[in-house]
C-alpha cells in the first residue's frame, strides 16, 4: 500500500490578511449606513459585495491558520475541509440576500424615490480607494496562493462595481435619472448570484467527493496499465479534500506474484504517473490473481 503526503502549501502573511479584513469590514459597515441614509439600493448591493469579500478574506485567513495545526486521531485530515464547508454556507446565504435585493430594486424601479446622490458618490468612492489598497496589499501573495488569488480577484471586481455605483451617483446628480440606482443594484445582485452559484456548485462537488473536472480517470488508469508490471487498474476513487489536495485510490492487478520490496519499484513508477496528472496523495492496493470486480468504478 503506497502513500504520499507531501505538503507544499504557501504560508501567507497573516498581518496582510488581517489589514485587508479590517479595511473591508470598515467599508462594508460604512456602505450599509450610507445606503440606509441615502436610500440607495445600489450602495446596499455594493455593501453586500464587500461583505462577501470580508467572508472570503476571513475564510482564507482561518484556513491559513488551521493549516498549521497537526492532524490528530480524531481529525486525521485536520481542518482542511473547514474552508469548503464555510464557502458553501456563505454562497447559499449570498444568493438568498441577492434575490431579496433584486425584489427591493424592482419595487424601487416601479416606484422611484429621490436618492441622496452625494452620499452615494462619497461612500462608493471611498469603497474604490479602500478596495484598491486591499488589492495592492494582497497582490504579491496572490501569485503564489490559490485561496488568496481568489480573494484578490474578488476585491478587484469590487473596485469595478464600486466605480459603477459612483457613475450611477453622478448620473443621478447631473441627469436626475434615479432609476439607474435600481438598475445598477440588479446588475450587481445578478453578478453576486452568478459568482455565488459557481462557488456553491464547486463546493458541493468537493463535499460530495466528485472527480475533479480537470482530471480523466480513464486516461490515468490507461497510463498505469501501460506499465509492464500492471495488468489491470480497478476499484478507483478520485476525489478532492479541498481546493488543492487531490486523492487517488485504486486496486491494481500485478503481472507476477512479486515481493513487497519489488513492488516498491512499481509504486515509484505509479507515483511518477500520478505526479504528471498533478496528484500527490495516493493509496494503491496491489493484488495478484484475485477474483474480484475488475471494473474501474465499483458499486458499493
Amino acid at each position: 500500500m503506497g502513500h504520499d503526503h507531501s505538503n507544499s502549501s504557501t504560508q501567507v502573511s497573516g498581518k496582510k490578511m488581517a489589514i485587508a479584513i479590517v479595511l473591508n469590514i470598515f467599508i462594508t459597515i460604512s456602505q450599509i449606513i450610507g445606503g440606509l441614509i441615502s436610500g440607495s439600493v445600489a450602495l446596499l448591493s455594493d455593501a453586500l459585495h464587500n461583505f462577501s469579500d470580508v467572508i472570503s478574506l476571513i475564510l482564507s485567513y482561518i484556513a491559513n491558520r488551521l493549516a498549521k495545526k497537526k492532524s490528530t486521531e480524531q481529525q486525521t485530515y485536520g481542518y482542511k475541509r473547514a474552508e469548503i464547508l464555510s464557502a458553501f454556507i456563505n454562497s447559499i446565504t449570498l444568493i438568498a440576500i441577492a434575490i431579496y435585493l433584486i425584489v427591493e430594486a424592482v419595487e424601487r424601479f416601479i416606484n422611484p424615490q429621490v436618492i441622496d446622490f452625494n452620499i452615494v458618490i462619497v461612500f462608493a468612492g471611498a469603497s474604490v480607494v479602500i478596495n484598491l489598497i486591499s488589492v495592492i496589499i494582497l497582490h504579491k501573495d496572490s501569485r503564489d496562493n490559490m485561496n488568496i488569488k481568489s480573494a484578490y480577484l474578488h476585491l478587484l471586481t469590487d473596485v469595478m462595481t464600486s466605480l459603477a455605483v459612483v457613475l450611477g451617483g453622478f448620473m443621478m446628480k447631473y441627469f436626475e435619472i434615479y432609476r439607474i440606482d435600481s438598475i445598477l443594484s440588479v446588475v450587481i445582485a445578478i453578478y453576486l448570484i452568478f459568482s455565488s452559484y459557481k462557488l456553491t456548485i464547486e463546493s458541493i462537488k468537493i463535499l460530495m467527493q466528485f472527480t475533479p473536472k480537470n482530471l480523466d480517470i480513464q486516461n490515468i488508469c490507461k497510463d498505469i496499465c501501460g506499465l509492464d508490471e500492471v495488468v489491470n487498474t480497478h476499484h478507483v476513487h478520485l476525489w478532492q479534500l479541498n481546493d488543492k489536495d487531490v486523492f487517488f485510490e485504486a486496486h491494481i492487478d500485478l503481472q507476477n506474484d512479486i515481493r513487497i520490496t519489488d513492488f516498491q519499484n512499481v509504486l515509484l513508477k505509479i507515483e511518477d504517473i500520478l505526479d504528471s496528472h498533478h496528484i500527490h496523495h495516493f493509496n494503491i492496493q496491489p493484488e495478484y490473481s484475485r477474483n474480484d470486480n475488475k471494473n474501474i468504478i465499483v458499486e458499493h
